[in-house]
């Protein structure tokens, strides 16, 4: 109960059929409902017109006593506005072991968003090409600057070799490998092909990219 009540999170207890039975302080923060006001009232007051399918597809798995986790959704708030939030949804069980409501646990991942987006800006305004390259070598990500600079679309260049957008495939493909060894690879030269076919000289400048917990995720 004292987990619950100091939790950050929001943490909500719905039965079936969807009818909200526990309502903890984090929740009433985040979604501007008090207690009194919200238990006893059906969760759609807190869920999106447009999201409903989602939520019929959330409440069968549920019904068949799976959790779904970190689910990225939209809520709303008490004052009608929307925002996004990470939910974890877990099956509540009798002591007969069936499913008789569901656990529901919400945060607000709204800063989270900002950053995520403040940062892309910050990459799509880089003059110089930006690529993500994934141990094996898969281009997993790339900027604006990197689509003018070959000619390819995003959509097409992510998940292409590497190599294959440039005249030297073994010299690209020596480039992020010399990262994993070195740990860095400064000024490499190799020069880029255009899709029209224009070769464009470059010097190429990579480092390593982790996660969290310090694991490579790959090549920037």
């Amino acid at each position: 109960a004292a987990i619950v009540e100091y939790s950050e999170d929001a943490i909500i207890g719905r039965t079936l059929d969807g009818i909200i039975t526990s309502w903890n302080p984090a929740a009433a923060r985040m979604f501007g409902y008090s207690s009194k006001e919200i238990v006893g009232k059906h969760i759609d007051l807190l869920t999106p017109e447009d999201r409903a399918d989602e939520m019929i597809s959330i409440l069968a798995k549920i019904s068949a006593g799976r959790s779904v986790e970190h689910l990225e959704t939209t809520c709303i708030r008490s004052d009608a506005t929307v925002f996004p939030v990470s939910v974890t949804i877990s099956p509540i069980r009798d002591e007969k072991a069936t499913v008789v409501g569901a656990s529901v646990t919400c945060r607000d991942v709204t800063e989270l968003k900002h950053a995520a987006e403040y940062t892309r800006s910050l990459i799509e305004a880089a003059l110089d090409p930006l690529v993500t390259i994934s141990p094996y070598g898969k281009i997993t990500d790339v900027n604006e600057a990197a689509v003018r600079a070959t000619g390819t679309p995003r959509n097409k260049l992510i998940g292409t070799d590497f190599s294959d957008h440039f005249t030297d495939s073994d010299e690209a493909n020596r480039l992020y490998r010399l990262v994993f060894t070195r740990g860095m690879a400064v000024d490499y030269p190799l020069t880029l092909r255009h899709r029209n076919g224009t070769p464009t000289e470059v010097l190429c400048n990579a480092s390593p990219y982790h996660d969290t917990r310090g694991n490579v995720l790959g090549v920037f």
